[in-house]
């Protein structure tokens, strides 16, 4: 019995985590020269939107500042507050889109797909940039929120 509840323990802790790796290897082993630019775009909004440098989390995460969560259940973990990845030929920014004004720009933004928290696009030139820019800025803002001792 020990042992599943030691399994069970286990398989609850959090995988994406901060883990010292580089930046620049990651999008020099993932990304193609085009989104490499698009890449470095996106890292100059996580940067004026969090004030904070990237870092790896988890093998496939740029992210940017940190926030503490908790769930209803008391289980609770560190993420990312912003961040981005390299998915094949996909880019993806993490961010949360729930209120009014966010949808109203994601209406604005170009072509994309947007799951829960998940941004996904092909390319830079196929959205607005300073859409992007705000919804990034926006769902920063909306962590801090909800999380205010981040």
């Amino acid at each position: 019995m020990a042992k599943a509840q030691t399994r069970t323990k286990a398989t609850t802790q959090a995988k994406t985590k901060p883990t010292g790796e580089s930046v620049d290897a990651y999008l020099a082993s993932r990304a193609s020269p085009e989104q490499l630019a698009d890449c470095k775009a996106i890292m100059a909004m996580c940067k004026r939107a969090t004030k904070q440098p990237p870092s790896m989390w988890g093998p496939s995460i740029v992210g940017y500042g940190k926030y503490t969560y908790r769930y209803e259940s008391g289980r609770s973990g560190e993420m990312c507050a912003t961040g981005f990845a390299v998915r094949g030929r996909e880019l993806v920014v993490y961010l949360i889109a729930e209120s009014p004004s966010q949808a109203a720009l994601l209406a604005k933004l170009g072509k994309h797909k947007m799951g829960k928290s998940c941004l996904y696009f092909k390319r830079l030139a196929d959205l607005d940039a300073k859409v992007l820019e705000a919804l990034i800025a926006g769902s920063v803002a909306e962590i801090k929120r909800r999380h205010p001792d981040t």
